[in-house]
């Protein structure tokens, strides 16, 4: 009994060193937790009217204004409008240094509206959905800056918090366009999130993309009557495809090629004179994606003259990958931790399961739990986001929160489900507190402003950067 009694009090004296150890937080980041908590019920609706609205590349009309509303009603300044994109704005409150940003993404992917519900079914047939959890991306962004333009109006801190809305990063790359035109030229650090199955501080990289319309014009004539009199711009199509699929054997396993015909021909019995394909180039690093842009380009010309047709190829768009700041990373990790993993109930978990089911995954539910600070790798062979130029204009600290059901198709409906209800709402609340208090550490921290910029300029080895646009406008279609 007296050893039970002496291995008890051993384990409460441990238990209370190790209750010393958490650390204790400031009053600036308790407030930044309690602001978020105080407009739950706010941004978890304008969360959902963002889900509902679900609107893809450059036509987020209602969407861009429910949150610039928001925003302005919060006293925040806003322009609306910026860098030529009418759905692009920026709030801000506060004045002077430091200048600290935050990005916030609202756009939705085509064809996949879904319910807020465990089986599949479409909220809107033929609609758009967030499978990308965009709908909480922005709100939670906004929720974060929210926070920290409270504690400058108390007096609490100074400096200048901006709030970037920003538009088509599913499909127009709308930040590159806001990089070109210098909106996030004078900020010391930027801030950064994303929604996905893990929650843990970034210190991944992502691949550098490029995209082209490559196009091919022949000659018309009759397929039976006079074939000889055509030349085939659909032949020129059909060889280029064939040769990017040839140079596939030859590039590095972190390069990727992958292209949709857009145009070739109208009907069988007319030679097509004019024929068209979207091509989509990565890698890891932007030098060996301008390698294999080049030789993409000679595959072109040399299908033209098989094919005895005219070629061109034309610059659309592109992003860079992610600079990964580190430095940045580790104070996002520490707050992480401080916060704590997110609980879910039992009826989150049977949804996110029966996703999983449905999806002929792992029925493993849902992780809340905060990851390990990774090491950091430039190697990836996923996707791409045009965040990755914001991070080569200034040092960007980004970090990923759960909002969806493991193993489970991203970009698909399973996401959009999720994002509509409480898993996603939990991972939105989580981010805007740990950014908002990271975001606390970069007003009062000197130090994490110029580690981090070290960081970034070590990285950037004097890279110029220089956005992968063609001159001119954003391509804005209107749309319903």
């Amino acid at each position: 009994m007296k050893k039970l009694l002496v291995f008890f009090a051993a384990l409460l004296i441990l238990n209370s060193a190790f209750a010393q150890k958490k650390p204790k937080l400031s009053a600036n980041k308790q407030a930044v937790i309690q602001s978020v908590d105080n407009k739950k019920s706010e941004l978890t609706n304008l969360s959902d009217e963002v889900w509902r609205h679900a609107e893809v590349a450059f036509q987020e009309t209602k969407s861009s204004k429910a949150l610039a509303d928001y925003a302005e009603s919060k006293g925040f300044k806003v322009e609306r409008g910026v860098a030529e994109i009418p759905t692009a704005f920026v709030a801000s409150y506060g004045s002077g240094q430091p200048v600290i940003g935050v990005l916030g993404e609202f756009d939705a992917l085509p064809g996949i509206s879904q319910k807020a519900q465990p089986t599949k079914e479409a909220y809107q047939e033929g609609g758009a959905g967030h499978g990308c959890g965009h709908n909480l991306f922005g709100v939670g962004s906004l929720g974060a800056a929210l926070s920290i333009k409270e504690l400058i109006e108390q007096g609490k801190l100074k400096g200048t918090i901006k709030f970037f809305g920003t538009p088509a990063e599913e499909s127009g790359n709308g930040k590159v366009y806001m990089a070109r035109a210098g909106l996030f030229n004078d900020l010391d650090l930027c801030f950064d999130w994303h929604p996905g199955t893990h929650t843990e501080a970034a210190t991944q990289s992502s691949t550098a993309l490029v995209e082209y319309h490559i196009e091919f014009f022949g000659k018309a004539s009759h397929a039976a009557g006079d074939p000889w009199n055509g030349r085939s711009a659909l032949d020129g199509l059909e060889l280029f495809t064939d040769g990017i699929n040839m140079l596939r054997e030859h590039i590095k396993p972190s390069s990727r090629m992958h292209y949709v015909i857009q145009n070739g021909g109208d009907v069988p019995n007319v030679v097509p004179e004019y024929a068209k394909a979207w091509i989509w180039i990565r890698d890891s690093k932007r030098e060996e994606m301008d390698k294999i842009v080049e030789r993409m380009k000679d595959i072109a010309k040399g299908a033209a003259l098989m094919a005895g047709v005219e070629s061109k190829a034309t610059l659309l768009s592109g992003t860079y990958e992610i600079l990964v700041n580190r430095t940045g990373a580790e104070y996002m990790h520490r707050n992480l931790e401080a916060i704590g993993p997110i609980t879910y109930t039992d009826q989150e978990i049977a949804f996110a399961k029966k996703i999983q089911e449905i999806s002929g995954v792992p029925q493993d539910g849902l992780d809340g739990s905060i990851g390990r600070l990774r090491e950091t790798s430039d190697l990836t062979g996923g996707g791409s986001t045009d965040t990755g130029d914001v991070s080569w204009v200034v040092p960007t600290i980004r970090m990923t929160a759960t909002t969806g059901a493991l193993n489970a198709p991203w970009h698909s409906w399973a996401e959009v489900a999720c994002a509509g209800m409480s898993i996603g709402h939990k991972g939105m609340l989580q981010a805007a507190k740990a950014m908002g208090m990271t975001i606390v550490d970069a007003f009062e921290n000197e130090k994490l402003r110029t580690d981090a910029r070290a960081e970034f300029d070590e990285r950037r080895k004097g890279h110029t950067y220089k956005a992968y646009l063609s001159d001119g406008p954003p391509p804005i279609k209107s749309g319903k």
